[in-house]
């Protein structure tokens, strides 16, 4: 499990709030890429997963290795009493788009800071790749 000590963001009011709550973060052994239409949109080695009680294993990627040049900051935020704020991205590639498909926690609640500078692709809305050492090709969407 991942955790850092410092934040920007302060301690998580959920956690101190629901100390039962689980969130880990892992690393994912393998090859992460992430397409809209014909374009990639991301690909990586160095992928997160992450696993929280209650929710569908999340797969964040660092933005040194997101595509960033197809991408649009939205106006869409969310708050989540875990991980922090959320800012959201959308897209414009191969003569289309689509709104808010990734988003990222860029000032997350410490216990959280090992997703700061990733980004979570919605599994509905592109199509996520993730390809364990290993194995052949296996969709998440």
């Amino acid at each position: 499990m991942d955790r850092i000590a410092s934040s920007s963001a302060g301690p998580s009011p959920g956690l101190k709030r629901n100390p039962l709550h689980r969130i880990t973060v892992e690393p994912f052994d393998g090859v992460v890429t992430v397409r809209f239409s014909s374009a990639v949109l991301a690909s990586s080695r160095n992928v997160k997963v992450l696993k929280e009680s209650g929710h569908p294993e999340v797969l964040y990627i660092p933005f040194e290795d997101v595509y960033f040049d197809m991408l649009h900051r939205s106006q869409t935020s969310t708050h989540c009493p875990f991980k922090g704020d959320a800012s959201y991205w959308s897209v414009t590639a191969a003569g289309e788009a689509k709104p808010d498909v990734m988003w990222a926690y860029e000032h997350p609640y410490e216990e959280m800071l090992s997703i700061r500078n990733h980004g979570a692709f919605y599994p509905d809305k592109v199509a996520i790749e993730a390809v364990r050492q290993g194995e052949t090709d296996r969709p998440i969407a």
